[in-house]
């Protein structure tokens, strides 16, 4: 398959160049003023730090407590005639606290820098979207996107997100979810961007193979039933799995010919697609709203490459609709009718159970823009991997040596 996707051009100079140290203090004062983002030093952050002091404490403490208690033991060896005791003693008396100021001096450091870092990175991403036509928003809880990333776990928050609406809306973002709890809590880190279509569509994923972890294991949050994997011309699928609804095979290949097949190939082999509802989706395991104009130029050519093949999609329509709207729709002048019932008079030169002049012919109606239940989502398959695991655990709390019946058995 042969592409003409070109790269895209774009102003990468705010990403790179020096920075106003004073501007980038302005724009974070009016970032905490409009409340679009929260004061390293707020009453939240506050309560953190007091905690992170806390544990800071109770992890050293004992430390620089037994520290305290042999340095001591150790001067007051020496004697009362030692011209250097008195000293000595105040150095193991003060030496303590140097420690624990020190660590905490360190801590405070670390986020003063880092929340310099931030709102640098923000000014520039600001700039950035502005130069290129777009606008930047600092984070957003919980987004509302139809994605499979977005209805997963808890603590939902997209970051550093740039907005562009002309020709289409397109956002790029950074997302985080969490899942488990306690020690077995994981932060689960996405980068994505998001493109607005024209009408909703089947429900599409492509699984790029690039990414896959071990064994081809899917790195995407949802599996699905490989009954739904469609498979296509040519090397496609050494890149992708393309999954679809059943029964919607031929609406798949109209979506996906050989030149979009191509594009993507050439512009996202990387990146994992989703089609659900009106939105395309792209994923990956990174964040892609970052300062890095290589990122930029690489999600700019898959979004370019995508944007002009969109026209076909927006002519696809689901005959499934046609169908239903057919089969529930009563035809003109049935029994019934309340016009007939009135008893008013047919048109002049015209016979009862003639077509209106004005109505289009059977067959000829194109139906509405949407999908029909059965496209709208993919049927997810079952983790027989998650039931292996907890059924061992099950075994082993039953059977095991403490266990409930392995307290019977190895009595």
């Amino acid at each position: 398959m042969q592409s003409d996707a070109r790269p895209v051009s774009f102003d990468a100079r705010p990403l790179v160049e020096p920075v106003d140290r004073t501007a980038v203090r302005e724009f974070a004062r009016r970032m905490r003023d409009s409340g679009a983002v929260r004061s390293a030093f707020s009453a939240g952050s506050s309560i953190v730090a007091v905690i992170i002091g806390a544990v800071v404490f109770v992890m050293f403490g004992s430390v620089f407590l037994t520290m305290a208690a042999s340095l001591f033991s150790a001067f007051l060896s020496i004697g009362s005639d030692s011209a250097a005791a008195p000293w000595l003693l105040g150095l193991g008396a003060f030496l303590p606290v140097v420690i624990v100021g020190g660590v905490l001096a360190l801590i405070i450091v670390a986020i003063v820098r880092g929340t310099a870092g931030a709102n640098e990175r923000r000014y520039r991403l600001d700039r950035f979207a502005a130069a290129n036509g777009m606008t930047y928003m600092p984070s957003l809880q919980a987004p509302t996107l139809p994605g499979m990333i977005f209805g997963v776990g808890g603590s939902r928050a997209s970051s550093d997100l740039v907005r562009g609406r002309q020709p289409r809306f397109v956002e790029f973002g950074n997302y985080r979810y969490t899942t488990g709890s306690g020690k077995n809590r994981t932060t689960h880190k996405w980068g994505y961007v998001a493109i607005k279509l024209d009408v909703p569509l089947p429900h599409i994923v492509l699984d790029a193979t690039s990414n896959n972890g071990l064994f081809g294991a899917s790195n995407l949050p949802a599996s699905f039933d490989k009954d739904q994997r469609l498979r296509l011309e040519g090397d496609f699928d050494q890149h992708f799995s393309l999954y679809c609804p059943a029964g919607y095979e031929r609406d798949a290949l109209y979506l996906f010919t050989p030149d979009i097949m191509a594009r993507f190939i050439d512009s996202a082999a990387a990146l994992d697609v989703e089609i659900v509802d009106d939105w395309l989706f792209f994923y990956g395991k990174r964040d892609f709203s970052t300062v890095d104009p290589a990122t930029w130029a690489w999600l700019f050519s898959a979004v370019a490459a995508t944007l002009d093949k969109l026209a076909q999609w927006s002519r696809w329509r689901d005959e499934r609709l046609r169908t239903d709207a057919a089969a529930t729709t009563p035809s003109l002048g049935s029994a019934g009718d309340d016009t007939t019932a009135a008893g008013i008079g047919d048109p002049i030169g015209s016979s009862p159970g003639d077509p209106l002049p004005f109505a289009a012919p059977a067959g000829l109606l194109t139906p509405p823009p949407g999908v029909a239940v059965p496209g709208r989502r993919l049927t997810r398959r079952f983790s027989w991997v998650t039931v292996v695991v907890v059924v061992g655990f099950l075994l082993f709390w039953l059977l095991g040596p403490s266990g409930l019946f392995g307290a019977l058995l190895f009595r």
